[in-house]
């Protein structure tokens, strides 16, 4: 299927249509400013709709601007077609596995699936799913939509289309993209990201993946499981980097058995492409061949061509530089989202426009510190890695943390599902029960995570968690388990023999 030619993003299905009529209208007529905004939003992301619609809310003039589809990666390349596309793997991977693990019916692994069908349901979904970022249901907010590049102009004013919105305040919100490594003969032989792999009607036999960070584990093992032949090239010593190194084994291990041949610690030298095969030679001169090149290998901030010098806004290579309050050395103006955030997340630009609205408009009145929020993220392989507060990394040395881990083969429901490869490890402040963080490694761990979140949000220690009553059997009485695990550490043997003298008078 041929893809849209202004957004290559886009197919031209009638699904794809219906998300361009609703996030970019081929129609749409940009209204006329109405003389100067409270608020200029730049960007039509998670960070720059929430933003728009929290100060228009509260009465503002805003105005926001978006170069090419609202809702941005998440709802079109990231999160809502990533979580679909996963979710077809996994049916077809469980299907696969009924057989041999429950004693289903034998399914062949060949011919299981159609891949067209898994995308024309993706595509479907994300449609029907973006009117809630439409340009339609933002006016209707009262929200004045520019399409169109915006930059800046001077200190308090953008262009938009030639058609200048002046400020008191602004939100830069413009994201990140894909980035690709300075790799010789990669982008003339032609490569997918996660902006284009969403677009392909076609399932590679044969499949490159470069990265092992988040995305590329998880669409590595999704293509897997879809019936491709993956490799997945990881210049570090280890999958996940950034994560728990247990976790990271783990998520290696279950990539290994869905297929994905893992080649850590390879570095590439370059790539050719001979008519539609890609050829990738690594440094040690061996050469590997596939159908398809995917490029998970980092994300590069957009600030290009926004003017931000004439705005007097500092940026760098990790993007818009910004105080804990999100402000730019702009006074007038902030950023927030993945352009200025090492937290690149989707709930992380929710929570941060939720506190750079208050910033910007009310002085920091019911606002607050980009480092006050307890964040806490997923890398949505099977199984997930979760992770909330303090990490492994962090932890690593200081005498003052002490760590709590229960393995899965100990928690029931896992073993009942077959799904007992995982742990979950809570960092404590030694000699308490207050939780500075933790890293859960199991099936819908990001869905239960948000426990340990609320607890650190609240300051319930992990006391307060073995004393919260888990419907049994599920995995997410782990956190009991923890406690009680805890708590049992905790009884010296001082206090040991005190409660057997205890018994013994009682007797």
């Amino acid at each position: 299927m041929e893809t849209d030619t202004h957004f290559p993003m886009l197919t031209n299905s009638d699904a794809d249509r219906k998300l361009r009529s609703l996030v970019h209208p081929p129609e749409w007529v940009n209204p006329t400013p109405s003389g100067r905004y409270h608020l200029v939003v730049i960007g039509a992301g998670t960070a720059g709709l929430v933003s728009a619609a929290i100060a228009a809310g509260l009465g503002a003039r805003v105005a926001l601007v978006e170069r090419t589809l609202m809702g941005g990666d998440c709802l079109n390349v990231g999160c809502v077609p990533s979580k679909a596309l996963i979710r077809a793997a996994r049916s077809w991977h469980e299907a696969r596995r009924s057989s041999a693990v429950f004693g289903g019916p034998a399914i062949a692994r060949d011919g299981i699936g159609d891949f067209t069908v898994a995308m024309e349901r993706l595509r479907r979904l994300r449609a029907s799913i973006a009117e809630v970022d439409s340009a339609q249901r933002y006016r209707d907010l009262g929200v004045d939509v520019f399409l169109g590049d915006a930059h800046f102009t001077n200190h308090s004013a953008v262009e938009v289309n030639g058609v200048a919105l002046e400020f008191r305040r602004a939100i830069i919100a413009t994201g990140a993209r894909a980035a690709a490594p300075p790799i010789p003969g990669l982008a003339e032989s032609g490569y997918l990201t996660n902006e284009t792999v969403f677009a392909i009607d076609t399932l590679p036999s044969r499949l490159i993946v470069i990265g092992g960070g988040p995305i590329g584990c998880e669409l590595a093992q999704a293509f897997a499981r879809l019936g491709s032949d993956v490799t997945l090239l990881q210049a570090g010593p280890r999958l996940l980097e950034n994560d728990d190194p247990d976790a990271a084994a783990i998520v290696e291990r279950a990539l290994v058995h869905d297929g994905v041949h893992v080649r850590t610690s390879s570095r590439i030298k370059s790539v050719e492409r001979r008519r539609e095969i890609r050829r990738v030679q690594l440094d040690d001169g061996e050469w590997l061949e596939a159908d398809a090149l995917l490029v998970a290998a980092g994300r590069a901030p957009n600030v290009d061509g926004m003017g931000l010098e004439s705005a007097g806004v500092q940026f760098g290579p990790k993007g818009v530089v910004v105080s804990d309050r999100m402000r730019t050395s702009n006074p007038n103006v902030y950023a927030i989202g993945d352009v200025a955030s090492r937290f690149q997340f989707t709930h992380a630009a929710d929570a941060q426009a939720r506190l750079v609205v208050p910033n910007a408009l009310f002085f920091g009145l019911g606002g607050g510190k980009s480092s006050s929020l307890i964040m806490s993220w997923c890398t949505y392989t099977s199984p997930e890695v979760a992770h909330v507060g303090m990490s492994a990394a962090d932890a690593a040395g200081r005498d003052d943390v002490e760590s709590v881990t229960v393995t899965l083969d100990h928690i029931d429901r896992a073993r009942l599902e077959g799904e007992e490869d995982g742990f979950l490890r809570v960092y404590l402040r030694r000699g308490s029960d207050r939780i500075l963080g933790a890293t859960l490694v199991a099936e819908r761990a990001g869905d239960m995570i948000g426990e340990v979140a609320a607890a650190i949000t609240n300051k319930v220690g992990l006391s307060g968690l073995g004393r919260t009553i888990h419907p049994y059997p599920t995995v997410a009485s782990i956190f009991a388990r923890a406690s009680d695990q805890h708590r049992r550490a905790k009884l010296t043997p001082t206090a040991k023999r005190a409660f057997s003298r205890y018994f013994k008078i009682f007797n």
